[in-house]
């Protein structure tokens, strides 16, 4: 109950005269935060004493011409704060009730009526605005219930009155903003709304009526349920893109720019509404993105709207690569852009890598569009139109044509990769070229373009041209002059080396660290943080043989951890730390172990040191601590103690989020800081702090390395730790924050079941790990149940798999049913984007190259169910036949994977899955050889040879277990592996390990169905294709198999009067040369045994004659092994 006090003051506020209330509106606005948060606090008492004195108050201020214009203005947003269905993000966790559902019928009558009369006030355009977002708020609420008849009369009737423009663009705005709710209600009078849009974007004296209907326009074709419905309004386009021209030709740039903003929302939207008539439209874009007399954002806009649409690969595969010509524009035009490039002298005197003193506007865009282009339409398209411009610009005299074509390579490389390594000779030397031009900018952006394409191209461009670009990185570093080329030339030596082998870097060492060495004590601090990260790469890609540079290398890089203590020298010092812990990797422990105590010395003192937020030092040290446990393995743990608080805490950092309405005004604050990255998300604008994001990646990257490397010594730290990286399974805002959170799940289980095994678990016992595995296995399958991407489900999946394998049978029931449920809904949701893929190959502009696209998206699938069938295949091994009736559940997904329709990995998978359950549940798994074994004859012919593979495989283990199911089959079983064996192509490289399996499949027709082939044909077959040698796995158990019959003096496998005996003194000698690789030691022992019997029962002549048929090295040792 309100006080007496409170009523009297709501009387005032609220009663006749305006005055008091319009003073509470201004003070609300004070500048004051005292007076301001007094009348807040005034505001929400009435809002819940009097919620509908107040509502319409707000409402008869709002359309009160009387009304001074900024209260009106103010009245009109707290108008729709109140009216808003979900509280402001900025508001208070105890949110206030929904204020419409307390206003009786009466009250909410005047209100509508207040709204659409303040409306036709014709109120000046800001107040008009924000009644616009007040009744559209209300209208959001009323229209899906049907509880404003009126509202849609009005607006019709609004939006048809030309002679009252305010109104009639305020209408359309108001229409855009509820396209999606009206949308359906509106299909019945489609042909209303079209002339009544067709009309308004043509309006004679009112460019911001034309841009309102062409947002109204825009909202309504993405809104329309159907291809058909937007046919309908497909001849409203030319109008359309008329709105846009209209406003150009009359200087209305502010408009233009807003109705290209609106295009590029359609083109990434529903692009195929403009593909009949995609040349005008494209054609117009492009005119406007060559106007050079046309503001730089009005270009820019251009360019992103034909960017969008070849971007647009979903909704409309291949359409931009059917108009090569428009293409060709647009590059030339992104090229010229590039060409905004001024000599500052800020650029030769900068501290830093990333000063861009000199670039224009047009140059960034430019450089992020010719990236986008290039992996939207790929190289067939591009490259073609880059080989015929970049030889003109590096033929111009001007600096700058030089600098953009460099630009333009680096840039292209990621999407034009495959096509750029067909013509990577003459790709290289233009770049080379660029090494040797009189401008540093010029020589920098060559540098720069070789860093890029040892990225994009390597490793073929390091094994390929090495001998010519690392002894050109090697001399831009002696150009002391350019401390900005020197910096870029090592850190493209970083790009360079990491895609590059020991073997290639190794023959350059002496030269590149000598020089690095050089630029450390003498360069500038950007080109020392250059060589630091430059030294750091070379000591990873080379490895062990950088211990020769160690001794002198580390003196350095010691003096400066421990000097470089000056603020302007974070950095350097923190690349110091990146270095030392690479070069320490690199080297190893025993080498690296006495300066690892000073290093980490100075760690300690830092870690104890207060640190501004910003300092890079926090995000290097976590990274290096992590570096030096890999290095020195269980030695690190006492470090532990120091290294994880911090750790931890940077790993539980809170995502700085910041969130407003997609339609508000209130920009996110730092709009054009690079730290924020703003996403709209459906009518929210959220803004989040990256940096803080990629600290705490960092931390959880390093709690994963940690638990991995130190496995049962990391114990101590899981109760804090698994609570930590668990819910960060769910974490969206940050793919690698998921993929460590993921791969630390089985790394955790595996340091808890070890410790347990080993009594390091503070008297902990199984029950521990059964809990933790219960804490984290059912999180890991509602995780992956929300996932939505792709590439991550499989990670998920891989890292389920490993928990189970390590939980084993600790795992219980439901948890089982849970992962049974969940594999199903994984191969459901596969195959719905499989389908949604299909139907893009029936686009009408579906290429080659979005074939090849497409081929790679699937290829991403079938590592989804690669991952399947592994975690079938652990459920399999663990449970055995108490799993089959999960399997029995999940078999109608499994078995049409054979079909077939199916790609060759989804056959080979879905065989191996029923191999696992022939040879783990044996007698309870032949109820399903009826449905299986016939698929396993079908694709023992398949075109694919791990097809055939896992066929055979399968083969043999029913052979091994299938008994009388199996016999009626064993002769088209022996027919399928004759075919296979005596293929002319089966010993090549690719079916090698299917010719293996096939051989071992034989063997165990020949011993478990002897009485149902003829042996005296089939035993001489098999021995004739021992020993097997590159299935390592089945040639143990195919020359144990052997080993027995023999030892059991088997009288068809010894052949009529002992015939084959050589054959398999031959085979054993064999097997006993590759030492312990095709067979186990047991095997290797029996086998000796055997022919140590021989020696001793059969004749010398005969024996004699035996050795004499096999090679001599297998004389020898044979005749050593007997001797002994």
């Amino acid at each position: 109950m309100a006080s007496a006090e409170d009523q009297a003051a709501a009387a005032a506020l609220l009663g006749g005269d305006p005055a008091a209330f319009d003073a509470l509106l201004s003070t609300l606005m004070s500048a004051s935060n005292a007076d301001r948060a007094a009348a807040e606090a005034a505001f929400h008492r009435l809002r819940g004493s009097h919620p509908e004195p107040l509502a319409l108050r707000l409402a008869s201020s709002v359309a009160a011409p009387s009304t001074p214009a900024e209260l009106r203005a103010m009245a009109a947003v707290l108008l729709r704060k109140l009216l808003s269905p979900t509280p402001s993000p900025d508001s208070s966790n105890a949110a206030p009730a929904p204020l419409w559902p307390l206003l009786s019928p009466a009250g909410q009558n005047a209100l509508k009526a207040h709204l659409l009369n303040a409306l036709q006030s014709d109120p000046p355009k800001p107040i008009a605005k924000k009644v616009c977002d007040a009744v559209s708020e209300l209208a959001t609420l009323l229209l899906p219930e049907n509880t404003w008849a009126e509202l849609l009369p009005f607006l019709f009737q609004a939006a048809s009155t030309p002679d009252a423009p305010n109104l009639q663009e305020s209408a359309l705005l108001i229409f855009a903003r509820l396209a999606d709710y009206i949308a359906e209600s509106l299909l019945d009078h489609l042909m209303t709304i079209h002339n009544l849009l067709a009309s308004a974007l043509a309006h004679p004296t009112s460019p911001d009526v034309r841009i309102a209907s062409l947002s109204a326009a825009v909202n309504l074709v993405q809104c329309l349920p159907t291809n058909s419905d937007r046919d309908k309004m497909q001849d409203l386009l030319p109008a359309m893109m008329r709105a846009l021209t209209d406003c150009l030709n009359s200087s209305q740039e502010a408009s233009a720019q807003e109705a290209l903003e609106l295009l590029v929302e359609l083109a990434g939207a529903e692009p195929r509404f403009l593909r009949r008539q995609i040349a005008d439209v494209a054609g117009a874009m492009l005119q406007i993105a060559e106007a050079t007399q046309l503001e730089d954002g009005t270009r820019h806009m251009a360019v992103e709207f034909v960017i969008t649409l070849a971007e647009a690969r979903e909704r409309a595969p291949g359409m931009m690569r059917r108009l090569p010509q428009f293409v060709g524009r647009l590059f030339q035009v992104l090229m010229q852009m590039l060409l905004d490039v001024e000599d500052d002298p800020a650029w030769h005197t900068a501290e830093t890598e990333d000063e861009d003193a000199g670039e224009g506007n047009n140059y960034g865009v430019a450089q992020e569009c010719l990236d986008r282009l290039a992996i939207a339409i790929g190289g067939n398209a591009v490259v073609p139109i880059a080989s015929e411009l970049l030889p003109q610009y590096l033929s111009a005299p001007e600096w700058q044509k030089h600098h953009a074509a460099l630009i333009t390579l680096a840039q292209i490389a990621e999407g034009c990769a495959k096509v750029m390594l067909k013509n990577l000779e003459q790709v290289v030397s233009m770049i080379l070229n660029g090494f040797q031009h009189p401008h540093p900018r010029v020589r920098w952006a060559a540098i720069n373009a070789i860093g890029q394409l040892s990225t994009d191209l390597g490793p073929d461009l390091q094994v390929q041209y090495h001998q010519k670009v690392l002894p050109a990185l090697a001399n831009a570093m002696d150009d002391f002059q350019n401390p900005r080329v020197q910096a870029h030339a090592a850190s493209a030596i970083l790009n360079f080396s990491e895609n590059c082998t020991p073997e290639i870097l190794t023959p350059y060492l002496d030269g590149i660290v000598g020089k690095l060495l050089v630029l450390l004590q003498n360069g500038k601090q950007m080109v020392q943080e250059g060589a630091l990260t430059a030294l750091a790469s070379v000591a990873d890609s080379s490895q062990d043989h950088f211990k020769k540079y160690y001794d002198a290398v580390m003196p350095y890089l010691k003096a400066i951890l421990m000097n470089a203590t000056d603020k302007s020298n974070r950095m350097l010092r923190a690349k110091s730390m990146e270095c030392i812990s690479l070069v320490g990797m690199a080297v190893g422990k025993d080498k690296f172990r006495d300066d690892a105590k000073q290093v980490m010395e100075v760690l300690m003192a830092l870690q104890g040191t207060p640190m501004e937020t910003d300092d890079p030092i926090t995000s290097y040290m976590l990274q290096a601590w992590a570096r030096l446990c890999k290095c020195l393995g269980q030695d690190f743990l006492p470090y532990m103690s120091v290294v994880m608080p911090p750790l931890l805490q940077s790993a539980q950092l809170k995502p700085d989020v910041t969130i407003t309405s997609a339609e508000s005004d209130d920009e996110i604050e730092s709009d054009d800081d690079d730290s924020i990255e703003t996403i709209t998300l459906g009518d929210k604008r959220i803004g989040i702090r990256t940096s803080v994001l990629e600290e705490k990646a960092t931390a959880c990257n390093m709690l994963c390395c940690y638990a991995d490397e130190l496995k049962e010594g990391f114990f101590p730290w899981i109760d804090q730790v698994a609570p930590t990286l668990v819910p960060l399974l769910k974490f969206y805002f940050h793919e690698e924050v998921r993929r460590a959170a993921v791969a630390a799940m089985p790394e955790l289980l595996r340091s808890a079941k070890l410790a347990v095994e080993k009594g390091q678990a503070q008297g902990r016992d199984e029950s521990y790990v059964k809990q933790l595995s219960d804490f984290i296995i059912p999180a890991l399958i509602e995780a992956l149940h929300k996932e939505p991407e792709t590439e991550m489900c499989s990670s998920m999946l891989d890292s389920l798999n490993e928990c189970m394998q390590i939980s084993g049978r600790l795992l219980d029931e439901n948890q089982v049913r849970a992962i049974s449920d969940e594999i199903k809904n994984v191969i459901i949701a596969s195959a719905t984007r499989k389908r949604d893929r299909s139907e893009r190959t029936k686009a009408e502009d579906f290429d080659a190259d979005e074939g090849e696209l497409l081929k790679e998206e699937n290829e991403q699938e079938e590592e989804v169910f690669d991952q399947v069938g592994e975690c079938l295949g652990t459920l399999i091994k663990t449970f055995k036949a108490s799993f089959l009736p999960f399997f029995d559940e999940l078999s109608v997904y499994v078995t049409p994977m054979l079909g077939k329709d199916k790609t060759a990995e989804e056959r080979r998978i879905a065989i191996c899955i029923f191999d696992d359950i022939a040879e783990q549940c044996r007698e309870s798994a032949l109820k399903y050889y009826d449905t299986y074994v016939p698929f396993l004859l079908e694709a023992s012919n398949d075109d694919n040879s791990d097809v055939w593979q896992a066929a055979v495989y399968g083969l043999g283990v029913c052979a091994e277990f299938g008994g009388l199911t199996f016999r009626p089959l064993v002769g088209e079983a022996l027919s399928k592996l004759n075919n296979l064996i005596r293929h002319p192509e089966a010993q090549h490289p690719d079916n090698i390990m299917a010719y293996d399996n096939a051989v071992s499949a034989l063997g165990k027709i020949c011993q478990f169905h002897r009485d149902g082939i003829d042996a005296a044909q089939v035993i001489p077959a098999w021995l004739s294709c021992l020993p097997i040698k590159d299935d390592k796995i089945e040639a143990k158990v195919v020359h144990d198999q052997l080993c027995s019959m023999v030892e059991r003096s088997d009288t068809q496998v010894l052949g009529p009067h002992s015939q084959y005996l050589p054959k398999i003194v031959s085979i054993f000698a064999e097997v006993l040369c590759n030492g312990k690789e095709l067979a186990t030691d047991e095997t290797t022992n029996r086998m000796i045994n055997v022919l140590k019997r021989f020696q001793q029962t059969l004749p010398p002549d005969f024996l004699a004659s035996t050795f004499s048929t096999l090679q001599p090295q297998q004389q020898l040792m044979l005749q050593s092994i007997l001797s002994t």
